[in-house]
C-alpha cells in the first residue's frame, strides 16, 4: 500500500512532463512539415565535379 503512495504521483508526474515535451515540440514546430522529409529521400543531391 505505501508503494502506491510513491507510484501514483511519480507516474503523474512522468505524465505531466510527456506531456510537456509533447506541448514544447509542437509550439516549435517540430511536427509542421512531416511529408517533406519523406519526399526529400527522393532527391539526388549530389554533384557533379
Amino acid at each position: 500500500m505505501t508503494g502506491l503512495l510513491i507510484l501514483i504521483p511519480v507516474a503523474l508526474f512522468l505524465g505531466l512532463l510527456g506531456l510537456a515535451a509533447f506541448l514544447w515540440a509542437l509550439r516549435t514546430g517540430q511536427f509542421d512539415d512531416l511529408d517533406g522529409a519523406a519526399e526529400r529521400i527522393l532527391y539526388d543531391d549530389d554533384s557533379k565535379p
